[in-house]
Parts: structure tokens; sequence; C-alpha cells
């Protein structure tokens, strides 16, 4: 059997927690649903799958190996998703605050459309090099040889990985989602909720910015 019960069902625990922790996909999965609502949220996490999807097939083809041994793709990869970071808490810093009129109908923030939301959660994921790092260091330690092709089992286990971050990314977004909705009937909220989030995507371009392979 290529990937054992238990193994899968530990494995996917494990993948609950790091889901958990304090990481830049999470904040920003739990910061846009603040700003844009859950449904935009939802959308986002996705789009954070999505890119996962990218890193987990390139851990099962070897890709990542090479990647990992190339500094320059390894820096040019971490400039650009620092700079995407830089362009969103920009964005976020100078976006209007508005309250409710009488219909009920006001957002703070331009309308996000769903490819608009996971593109953001796209972009967001393949950008960061540390996930690719990550997946390559973490997902070999529950595959073996003797159980068959390893790649299949890479495989297999960033669905997993994929499925448990999903599912816990969009409990984040419904509740950070929630949240929000409740403060947009507030200017000053707003403008505070937009600043944090301005500040928080810019402490995750600094960290981008000095993380170490």
């Amino acid at each position: 059997m290529l990937l054992p019960l238990d193994i899968a069902i530990g494995f996917f625990g494990i993948a609950v927690l790091l889901a958990l922790s304090p990481g830049p996909d999470n904040l920003f999965v739990i910061t846009l649903s603040a700003l844009r609502g859950v449904r935009a949220g939802l959308w986002v996490v996705l789009g954070l799958c999505s890119g996962l999807i990218v890193h987990t097939l390139a851990v099962a083809w070897g890709v990542a190996a090479l990647f990992a041994a190339s500094a320059t793709a390894f820096t040019v990869l971490k400039l650009l998703g620092a700079a995407y970071l830089l362009y969103l808490a920009w964005g976020a810093w100078n976006a209007p605050a508005s309250v409710p009129d009488e219909s009920g109908s006001a957002p703070a923030l331009p309308a996000m459309t769903p490819m608009q939301a996971w593109l953001r959660g796209v972009i967001m994921n393949l950008t960061n090099p540390k996930v690719i790092l990550f997946f390559l260091a973490f997902l070999p330690q529950f595959s073996s040889p003797a159980r068959g092709s390893v790649a299949v089992q890479t495989f297999l286990l960033g669905l997993i990985f994929i499925v448990a971050a999903g599912l816990t990314f969009s409990v984040l977004a419904l509740l950070a989602g929630g949240i929000g909705q409740k403060l947009q009937h507030s200017a000053k909220a707003q403008r505070w909720l937009n600043r944090s989030a301005s500040v928080v995507f810019v402490g995750m371009a600094a960290k981008l910015l000095v993380s170490q392979r």
C-alpha cells in the first residue's frame, strides 16, 4: 500500500496544526477576508490551494530540488513576492472608508471578483519560495521506497496537505469575514482595518525579504 491509513490520518492532523500556526498564508486569508468578506476570502483560499498543487507537483517531479540549489531563483522569487505584498499594502493603506447608506449597501472597497481573489491567492503562494522548500523537506519524511513510487506517495501527501489547509483556511476566512462585516458600519473601524492590513502586508514583505534558504 502506497500510503497506509494510519500515516495518512497522522499526516492530516499535522497538516491542520501547521495550517493553524501563524504564517504568511493564513495571515493573508484572515486579512483579505476581513477586508473583502467571506466570499472573497474563500476564493483566496482556493487560490492558495491551487498554488500548493503546483508545489506538490514540483516536489514529486524533482523540480523543487533544482530550484533549491539555485540561489538566483530563490532571490528572484523572493523579490517578486515582496513586491506583490508591498503593492497590496499600498492599496490597503489608501483604500477609502465608507459606511452603508440607508439601503445597507456601500462597501468600503471596490468589489473583488472571484477570479481576482483566486489570482491573489495563487500569486501569494507561488511567489513565496519558502513554501516549495518546506514541501521539499517535509513531504519526503512520510514516504518510503519500500511502499512503492515515492513520487506518487509525495503527490498523495501533497493532496492531503491541500485538503487540510483548505479546510483550516476556510474556517479562518469565515471567522475573519464575519468580524470584518461588522466593522463595515463604522468608517473609523474601516480605516483602522485597512491600515492594520497594510502594516501586516509590509511585515510579511519584510520577513520574506530577509528569509534565507
